[in-house]
């Protein structure tokens, strides 16, 4: 049972941002420290707003939320007001998609992780081969 009411609750949802993945954004970014991994920017313009994105090698990461971004299997609609949560998270998955069809489309690589994946091996293994195969 929710402890503050509906208007409360739309409120304090509608207050929660992109900027709002900060701490998975961040371990991202630890990774790619650790890994040696340079070349990227932070609030670059572009299209999407993504995460992280590579000029030289005309990648954008987006580390996305498993719950925003509609992961699969561990995205967990909420009990109350359950239809305004499949809309909110539907819209997100297609506007996911237009962003990438729209980058895809300007000679952007894109590339999506979820935030669960972050420190994955395989997911910083397909990063690497992403911008080795720009340097050929």
């Amino acid at each position: 049972m929710d402890r503050v009411s509906k208007e409360k609750r739309s409120w304090i949802m509608r207050q929660v941002k992109s900027a709002g993945s900060k701490s998975t954004e961040l371990a991202f970014l630890a990774v790619l420290r650790e890994n040696h991994i340079t070349g990227w920017r932070r609030n670059f313009e572009l299209y999407g707003k993504p995460d992280f994105v590579f000029p030289r090698a005309r990648v954008a990461v987006f580390v996305d939320g498993c719950f925003w971004h509609g992961h699969p299997q561990r995205c967990r609609i909420p009990k109350t007001n359950r239809a305004y949560w499949l809309r909110k998270i539907r819209r997100n998955v297609l506007r996911d998609k237009t962003v990438n069809k729209v980058l895809l489309q300007r000679g952007w690589k894109v590339i999506r992780i979820w935030e669960h994946e972050v420190q994955d091996a395989v997911v910083l293994a397909h990063l690497r081969e992403v911008l080795v195969a720009d340097d050929d």
